[in-house]
């Protein structure tokens, strides 16, 4: 049976009979909503912002990377820089050494050079000078040899006709710092001295063989030693007069006041060498002394190192003119 309400009576009023279930799936609504939208949230937060965050860090991780690549090539380059820089430094100072060595090994006859010629055999130090003539030839690596086991600088007074025979011993008497003089180019007497002029052609076409074989264009010795010595023989006054012509031309002449004998017979013995040596350097304090480097001159090769003992044992110290030309 319909009851019947009065809108001002609140007896019957009761809201869970009307409002309970409404309410109940409004809110019921309002929780899923709040539920599905902090859902909603949270799944952007994990997965759209997290991933944008990824993407941020992954970027800065990127342009870092980058930069550190692009430092460390900088880097690179620039070490690089440096030491192409040092390589072309090193090369420019190896070559600066290279040319003042070339240099000093080029004589230069200067004022001071020429006196010392003119007083050679004058000395208040005991000094001997190791000169040989004639080559270079197959004898010559075993003097060098026995020359550099004893830190000894010599003089060879070089035939230009040998020089080309043999142009790497002459290269190595260079290069074991030994002066090359010049002993004219041919040693035939009636070709030297047949004028004054045919001396100094042969002093300078053996000087051009020489300059050839060691690659020195500007190389001269200014050191000439006379085929048989300046003084005496049948060309003893064209000597003269050719000394006066290589003076001009900026030539000093050398001969010698001590020798080995070794010229002196065609078989010397090594003790026939060594009385030379002592007869004719005994009271000296200035030892010019010749002796020969020619193919037939093996003795002598195999006496030099008596002869170095000899001197050494007389208290003679080594020189060459290295120490005379200037």
């Amino acid at each position: 049976m319909k009851k019947n309400y009065n809108m001002y009576d609140f007896t019957y009023y009761q809201p869970n009979e009307y409002y309970s279930k409404t309410n109940k799936i409004k809110n019921s609504l309002i929780v899923i909503i709040i539920v599905l939208t902090l859902v909603a949230l949270l799944v952007y937060q994990i997965f759209f912002r997290k991933d944008k965050q990824i993407t941020t860090v992954s970027s800065v991780v990127t342009l870092e990377l980058e930069e550190q690549k692009k430092m460390e090539e900088e880097r690179k380059e620039e070490e690089a820089r440096l030491e192409a820089e040092r390589i072309e430094q090193e090369r420019i100072q190896k070559e600066e050494e290279e040319r003042k060595a070339r240099e000093a090994k080029l004589p230069k006859l200067t004022n001071e050079g020429i006196q010392n010629i003119e007083n050679i055999y004058h000395s208040e130090e005991k000094r001997v000078f190791l000169t040989f003539d004639d080559g270079p030839s197959n004898v010559t690596h075993q003097i060098l040899d026995t020359l550099k086991e004893n830190d000894i600088k010599a003089t060879f007074f070089v035939l230009g006709c040998n020089v080309k025979i043999f142009p790497e011993t002459t290269k190595r008497i260079y290069d074991d710092g030994h002066f090359i003089a010049n002993h004219g180019y041919t040693h035939v007497y009636s070709s030297i001295y047949s004028s004054k002029e045919a001396v100094l052609d042969e002093f300078n076409r053996c000087n051009d063989a020489v300059k050839q074989v060691l690659g020195e264009p500007e190389y001269n010795s200014h050191l000439f030693r006379f085929p048989g010595g300046l003084p005496g023989g049948k060309y003893a006054d064209l000597k003269k007069e050719a000394k006066q012509l290589l003076n001009e031309n900026g030539i000093v002449n050398i001969d010698w006041n001590a020798l080995s004998g070794d010229a002196e017979k065609q078989h010397p013995t090594p003790e026939y060498l060594m009385e030379r040596i002592r007869t004719t350097s005994e009271g000296k304090n200035s030892v010019v002394c010749l002796m020969h480097d020619a193919a037939a001159k093996k003795t002598t090769a195999d006496t030099l190192q008596e002869i170095i003992n000899y001197y050494k044992e007389q208290g003679y110290v080594f020189k060459s003119f290295y120490d005379i030309i200037k």
